[in-house]
């Protein structure tokens, strides 16, 4: 006898990997793929707007000097 039942298991994490096939994956289950993919996006978007200004500002303290 297994020593968790199948609900005691947690879920796995849901992600997507680019290329991977989408034959098989409802409507349902490509939105929210879709919605994780755009989280990501928004995240690195964000990630790079802080390193581009924090870039900028150390090249305007640079160029002041």
């Amino acid at each position: 006898m297994p020593m968790f039942a199948e609900d005691d298991r947690p879920n796995p994490n849901k992600q997507h990997e680019i290329g991977s096939d989408l034959t098989f994956l409802s409507a349902g289950e490509l939105d929210e793929r879709i919605a994780l993919l755009r989280q990501e996006i928004a995240r690195l978007e964000a990630d790079k707007a802080s390193k581009t200004s924090s870039r900028s500002a150390a090249e305007d303290f640079f160029r002041s000097k």
